[in-house]
């Protein structure tokens, strides 16, 4: 099994919506309807799913999820899969996806973060196709921050592109956007100052590896099974090793630092070159920060870990391609992520 990137998306290509997760509730429909006409202003055609119901935490029961995501996916008349936003519950479609269909079936691109990451990852691990944490399609609108670059800019890169992504050194220190009150905000806040960090030590890095990774609320829920198998993807795949990326969306110092645990005894980092970790706003404890908490479940891999990366819930946004080659390099003067679509 080689890594399989879908091919790059073409004007007149179909972008299809659904919602694995969860749906988007009637007073948020004009946001949606602004990020499609930004896609539709790209000439790709944008396809709306049955999946879309926003009156409840999941758009549609288990079922009828898994099996308009797999009929998107396997559709060669589809070019890209992309959610409204996260959720909470997707970890329910896992055991009804048809995985074998989804090996067999040429790859399109699935889009996404937070609860997406419960799919993709597994999608990239099961199957080989690379798939990308970053934006989800309400946040399409955010006129991308110099340094980064946007998951259309991605979808739309030919097999073999590289691509170079620098902190922007902002990021929004709190809250977020009303779409209902501003279903148009356009400029992304970003009013604190920030750097990359490294925890584990000081000093110059540069180390590279395939890319794997994604929330840790939601990817914790797969530990132990064999829907999070990195070891038998490094093996297949990347023999020079992996950077692992991790990023909390609101759980405590505490539930991380337990959910790290976990999924380093089951695994998870054991082929990690290195360790990213990305900004979060979720709360330290009196006693444990996130930081700490990520030091205490992940300095015995003895791996180099840089965290406050733009790859989480904190904006900006940094995509990340899952199956990547990626290059990190992180000095008193330099901060880069480089993927290769190898």
């Amino acid at each position: 099994m080689s890594v399989r990137y879908p091919r790059p998306l073409r004007p007149g290509d179909r972008v299809a919506v659904t919602s694995p997760s969860s749906g988007v509730p009637d007073r948020l429909r004009e946001r949606l309807h602004v990020a499609v006409r930004d896609v539709e202003a790209l000439g790709y055609e944008v396809v709306l799913g049955e999946c879309m119901d926003g009156s409840g935490h999941i758009s549609a029961p288990a079922a009828a999820r898994a099996e308009e995501l797999t009929r998107m996916l396997t559709d060669p008349g589809i070019a890209a899969v992309v959610p409204p936003w996260g959720g909470e519950l997707a970890v329910d479609l896992v055991p009804l996806l048809d995985w074998d269909r989804l090996r067999d079936a040429e790859p399109t691109w699935l889009v996404g973060f937070s609860d997406m990451s419960t799919l993709m990852t597994p999608l990239t691990l099961l199957t080989g196709t690379a798939t990308l944490h970053g934006n989800n399609l309400m946040d399409t609108p955010y006129r991308t921050p110099a340094g980064l670059v946007s998951w259309l800019d991605i979808v739309s890169a030919p097999r073999g592109h590289r691509f170079t992504q620098v902190p922007p050194g902002r990021h929004r220190s709190t809250g977020w956007d009303d779409y209902a009150l501003h279903p148009e905000v356009r400029e992304c806040t970003l009013d604190a100052p920030g750097t990359w960090t490294r925890l584990d030590a000081s000093g110059d890095l540069e180390v590279g590896g395939r890319l794997i990774g994604g929330c840790v609320e939601t990817l914790c829920s797969l530990t132990g099974s064999g829907f999070l198998d990195t070891s038998a993807f490094a093996r297949a795949e990347a023999p020079e090793g992996l950077l692992v990326y991790v990023e909390a969306c609101g759980d405590d110092a505490f539930a991380i630092c337990r959910n790290l645990h976990g999924m380093r005894l089951a695994g998870f980092f054991d082929a990690a070159n290195a360790v990213l970790v990305g900004r979060t706003s979720a709360p330290d404890t009196p006693s444990l920060t996130q930081h700490q908490a990520v030091l205490d479940a992940l300095g015995p891999l003895n791996v180099p870990i840089v965290a406050d990366v733009e790859c989480g819930h904190v904006p900006p946004y940094m995509p990340i391609v899952n199956g990547a080659h990626g290059r990190l390099v992180h000095t008193s003067t330099r901060s880069e992520l480089t993927q290769s679509l190898i």
